[in-house]
C-alpha cells in the first residue's frame, strides 16, 4: 500500500480501536518529536473533535514544547500544557532515597518521569472516556526501549507495527516541519540525551535488522539480548501454573 492508504488505514485503525471499546476519543502525550507528532496527526484524522494532545514539561528542553505546539497549529489539534517539574520535586522529596550510583539515579528519575506523564494522560482520558494512544514504534518495542507503566502503559501502540525509518517516511508525507524530522530523536529524560546513544545502535542499522535480518553477527547478538531481557515489558505480570 502507499503512504496515504497507509495512514488512512492507521486513522480506521486507531477509531475502530477507541469506538469498540466504548470510548469518545484519544488523547496522547506530544513531545515534540518525530514519533508523537505523526501520532497526534493520526489521532486528530481519526477523530477530528475528540482529540487532545498533552504537552508535559518536566526539566524539558523548550524547543521540545516549541515543536509540539507547531504541529498542534499546523494541524488543528487541542492541546493542553500541563507542567510536572513540581510534581516530580514533590515526589522525589517524599520517596526514600537509597543513594544508588549517578547513572542509576539518573535513569530512575526518567522513569518516574514517564510514568508521572502516564498517570496525566490516564487522569485526563478517564475524565474524557477517551484512551491513552502511545507514540512507541517496532524499533522501540523490540529492544525494549520504553519505561514499563510509563511510556509502554498505554491502551494502543498505532505505530507499533512501523519502523522508525517507516514513521519518517510517513511524516514527509503528512508535511511534519523538517525540524522535527531531522533532529536527533530523544525521549527528552534528561538534558543531551538521545535514543540512539542510550540504545547503543543507529536506528538505521536496527531497522535493517528488523526489516530484513540483516546485520554483523556481535551487533545481531546485542539486539537479541536486548530483545530477550526486555520480553517482559511486553508481555502481562507472568502468573504461576499451579
Amino acid at each position: 500500500m502507499n503512504r496515504e492508504q497507509r495512514v488512512r488505514r492507521l486513522a480506521d485503525w486507531i477509531q475502530d480501536k477507541v469506538t469498540s471499546g466504548g470510548c469518545h476519543g484519544v488523547v496522547l502525550g506530544m513531545s515534540g518529536g518525530l514519533d508523537s507528532s505523526v501520532l497526534g496527526v493520526l489521532c486528530q484524522r481519526a477523530f477530528p473533535k475528540n482529540v487532545l494532545g498533552l504537552i508535559m514539561p518536566c526539566y524539558s528542553d523548550d524547543k521540545d514544547k516549541e515543536h509540539a505546539e507547531m504541529v498542534a497549529r499546523q494541524y488543528d489539534i487541542p492541546t493542553k500544557i500541563v507542567g510536572l517539574k513540581a510534581v516530580l520535586d514533590a515526589m522525589l522529596y517524599v520517596l526514600p532515597d537509597a543513594k544508588p550510583a549517578p547513572a542509576r539515579a539518573q535513569l530512575t528519575q526518567a522513569n518516574l518521569k514517564a510514568r508521572l506523564r502516564m498517570a496525566t494522560l490516564y487522569y485526563v482520558a478517564n475524565q474524557k472516556n477517551y484512551m491513552v494512544a502511545g507514540s512507541s514504534n517496532r524499533s522501540e518495542i523490540a529492544m525494549g526501549y520504553f519505561t514499563k507503566y510509563g511510556d509502554g502503559g498505554v491502551d494502543m501502540l498505532p505505530l507499533g507495527n512501523l519502523v522508525k525509518k517507516e514513521v519518517r517516511e510517513i511524516a514527509r508525507h503528512l508535511g511534519i516541519p523538517e525540524v522535527i524530522i531531522k533532529k536527533d530523536p530523544s525521549a527528552g529524560l534528561w538534558q543531551g540525551q538521545t535514543d540512539e546513544e542510550e540504545m547503543g545502535i543507529t536506528y538505521e542499522a536496527l531497522d535493517r535488522y528488523l526489516l530484513e535480518n540483516s546485520a554483523p553477527e556481535e551487533l545481531k547478538s546485542r539486539i537479541e539480548y536486548k530483545k530477550a531481557a526486555s520480553l517482559h515489558k511486553r508481555m502481562m505480570p507472568p502468573i504461576p501454573e499451579f
